[in-house]
This record gives C-alpha cells, sequence and structure tokens, in this order.
C-alpha cells in the first residue's frame, strides 16, 4: 500500500487540495490525517469536510482540540487566538462534536500516527531535539511513526543512541525505530512555502518526502477576506 501521510493543513484550502491532487497521481491507494485540520487560515469548515470525506484514519491536534471547545485558551500567541476564534465561529456543532471525539494516537497498519508526542500526546509538547524524541521512543511500540505540529520535516532514529537529520527519501531498516515529522500542508515552516507530505510505501518499506506548490495568492487573498492578521498571510510565504 502507498500511504499519504499528511498534517497540519491549517485551514488552508488551496494547499490541501494540491496535496489531494498530488496524492492521486503519485497512486496513495490510503491517506492518513495527523492532526491540525483547522487554525491559522480562512476554510476550516471547507477542509475539515474534505479531510472528514476522505475516511481516513486522523488524529486529534492542539488547533483542532481549542476549536472545537468553547473554553479560555492558554498557551496561544495573539496570531493563533485570533484563527482560533475564527475557527470556532466558522464550524458547527456536529463539526465540533466530530473533534472532540478525534483519538490523540492510533495505530494504522503497522505503525503509528500521534500529533506531537507519544509520552504525553495532550500535552501538545514539541520535538526539535533527540532529547525530544528519545521520551516518545519510551512509547513507540510500533518500529515506525509519524508526527507532526512542528511543521519541519525531519526523522528521528533509534539504534544504539538516537539521532536525526532532514530527508527526502528513506529506506527503513528493520532493526531500527523511526520518528518522522512529515512537514505540514498549509503551514510550513522549514524555508520553504510549498506544502509538504510524506508518502509512506509499505511493500517497499521506504518513506518519501513530497513538496507541492499550490495558489499561495489565492490562499492569502481569503485570509484576508476573513478579516485574520495579515501576519498570517504574510507567514505563508516567508515559511518561517
Amino acid at each position: 500500500m502507498r500511504f499519504g501521510i499528511f498534517a497540519d493543513v491549517h485551514s488552508n484550502l488551496e494547499a490541501l487540495e494540491a496535496v489531494l491532487e498530488d496524492m492521486q497521481a503519485q497512486g496513495v491507494t490510503n491517506t492518513v490525517c495527523l492532526g491540525d485540520i483547522v487554525g491559522y487560515n480562512a476554510s476550516p469548515r471547507e477542509c475539515l469536510e474534505i479531510v472528514r470525506a476522505l475516511g481516513c484514519p486522523i488524529v486529534k491536534g492542539n488547533h483542532d482540540e481549542e476549536a472545537s471547545e468553547q473554553r479560555e485558551v492558554e498557551h496561544f500567541n495573539d496570531l493563533a487566538l485570533a484563527s482560533i476564534k475564527y475557527s470556532r465561529s466558522q464550524l458547527t456543532k456536529e463539526h465540533k462534536e466530530f473533534i472532540r471525539a478525534l483519538p490523540l494516537t492510533r495505530p494504522v497498519n503497522s505503525f503509528t500516527i500521534v500529533h506531537s508526542t507519544l509520552d504525553q500526546p495532550g500535552r501538545w509538547g514539541y520535538v526539535f531535539s533527540c532529547l525530544d524524541a528519545e521520551a516518545s521512543f519510551q512509547y513507540q511500540k510500533t518500529n515506525l511513526c509519524f508526527f507532526g505540529h512542528t511543521h519541519v520535516p525531519h526523522v528521528f532514529i533509534r539504534d544504539t543512541r538516537v539521532h536525526e537529520f532532514f530527508y527526502k527519501k528513506i529506506d527503513l531498516q528493520p532493526d531500527k525505530k523511526y520518528f518522522v515529522n512529515v512537514g505540514s500542508v498549509g503551514q510550513p515552516r522549514d524555508n520553504d512555502w510549498r506544502s509538504a507530505y510524506v508518502i509512506y510505501d509499505s511493500s517497499s518499506n521506504n518513506i518519501e518526502l513530497r513538496r507541492v506548490p499550490y495558489d499561495i495568492a489565492k490562499a492569502q487573498i481569503k485570509i484576508k477576506n476573513a478579516g485574520l492578521p495579515m501576519r498570517l498571510a504574510e507567514r505563508l510565504a516567508n515559511a518561517v
């Protein structure tokens, strides 16, 4: 099977549509979503409905969680807070109930998926270093786990120790564990504005990082028309 694994759509409809079109062209047979479907950009309802219609495995992200609740938002900066309030206004009660029911982690085929970390998935910690990754490896029961949240595609590998690198393609080895960040569809932060996602081919046992251009100008206009902070539109082009 060829799994198209994606994360951090963040309400960017143009990016999501481009990624799904690329998946089809690449012969993807199964899709998997690692959360944060909503937040930041201007099309939370449309993106959520498209991802739901895929019927694929999904885990909840921190923006998803906050958008589905009415509590006071903590630990979000002003940009994220503004986008959460917008997402809440766009989602229906039924949308929010769907999000609240999503799991934080789940097995898929022979691998695991999570939005943030495996050790405390509901605390929404970031994995930027080998030390961060080590905590998740302690809870990783499968050789392969995919995660998102940082918007930066890189891989942590555990054999006799934990090490990391940025990747374009990985040939998986059976005696190692892999904790793989698939990057972001809707708001990359690795100095490349193009959408990122991963294809995992379970037959050939390899992972390929895909980068997909999309109509960024259209997405930016939607952000402006929605009354969201223009910094969110500028950030799409800056990819930081």
